[in-house]
């Protein structure tokens, strides 16, 4: 592993044979503070897939919080498993207990297969635990401002690229509407934009089109992106973009929640190329770790949400910067991070005393 090369400060296995949990936590940077992080639950078909997954994510995390202006490093989990099948109390608090022996570097949350009465149960092992329900001093589902903060990433976008700062009339195509691409789906609509949706699970595209009468429904994602749209936003799992998919895309934006959209280096390039506006993931998606990491400090909706309206002014920060070096937004996204990362990284050498 660490022949990688990945620069990850730590990789932690976890495992307790009882309860079948089965985990990796990484931190990738505790640069800017203690590394923030969503716990991902998911049936991974080998444990270099999951290590992978969550190696990928950490790094992000990193990224995407330093672009938020939080005071966090970059960290993820990943419970290897069928939450459907394999979640239960025993193995939720055995997790905890190994989030509370890493003693606050990393700090956990929500992610893909884990939900809010999940980090309750965690949080009875943990103290380093947000995403928790309002009833246990929590900030609840960090959905709600994910999909904000990417709405606002589309609005900047189509500012940039078509001059004016709205959907209205344009044809936007959700890819996953499961707990952020519902609620997207909603600011879109109220914004006055066309959406067409799809999603793996049926009863997601149910709750859809029960929720929403007015939204069309693909049968897949291939569907999807073949038809005409203006905006494309992949908002299920990671690698949505790749070479095929860039090849037949007719949207002139792709903005969505999903994390590490590129399926490797040079997409963005290829984006570009082709005359599409990509706005970077991490920059889009971050209002739920804006959620959370509102939550450490005494949850305040408001305030967190204010915060969050941000990321249209750091959306435009990143194209002006794409314009003004001329490279793609992930890497001018890529600059804006790391600088950060850097410049207030440096100050922990800066002694305080006892």
């Amino acid at each position: 592993m660490f022949g990688r090369g990945t620069g990850h400060e730590q990789v932690v296995f976890c495992q307790d044979q009882a309860s079948g949990l089965k985990a990796v936590i990484a931190v990738y940077s505790t640069a800017l503070g203690p590394a923030l992080g969503g716990t991902r639950f998911y049936p991974y078909a080998t444990e270099d897939e999951a290590v992978e997954d969550v190696l990928n994510l950490s790094k992000g995390m990193a990224y995407k919080n330093a672009l938020a202006g939080l005071d966090h490093g970059g960290g993820k989990a990943v419970i290897i498993g069928d939450p459907k099948r394999d979640k239960n109390e025993g193995l939720l608090r055995a997790y905890g207990r190994f989030v509370q022996s890493l003693g606050g570097r990393y700090v956990t949350a929500c992610d893909v297969g884990t939900y809010v009465e999940d980090m309750d149960v965690v949080s009875r092992e943990s103290s380093f635990v947000t995403g928790r329900s309002p009833d246990n001093g929590g900030a609840g589902d960090s959905s709600v401002l994910t999909a904000y903060g990417v709405f606002q990433g589309m609005l900047a976008s189509a500012e940039h690229l078509w001059g004016t700062g709205t959907l209205r009339g344009r044809r936007v195509g959700v890819a996953g509407v499961g707990k952020v691409g519902r609620h997207l789906v909603g600011h879109l609509l109220d914004d006055g934009a066309e959406v067409v949706a799809t999603d793996v699970d049926p009863a997601a595209v149910a709750r859809i089109r029960a929720a929403y009468p007015a939204v069309a429904v693909a049968d897949d994602t291939d569907a999807l992106i073949g038809e005409p749209l203006d905006v494309y936003a992949p908002c299920a799992l990671g690698g949505a973009l790749d070479d095929r998919t860039v090849g037949i895309l007719s949207a002139k934006i792709v903005c969505g929640a999903a994390n590490n959209q590129l399926a490797h280096p040079g997409v963005d390039k290829t984006l570009a190329e082709r005359g599409v506006l990509y706005a970077p993931d991490y920059v889009v998606n971050s209002g739920g770790v804006i959620q959370v990491a509102d939550e450490l400090h005494g949850f305040d909706f408001e305030r967190a949400r204010r915060k969050a309206s941000g990321i249209r002014a750091t959306t435009a920060r990143v194209f002006a910067l794409a314009d003004e070096e001329g490279v793609p937004p992930a890497v001018a996204a890529d600059r804006l991070a790391e600088r950060r990362m850097a410049d207030v990284g440096r100050l922990r050498g800066i002694y305080l005393g006892s």
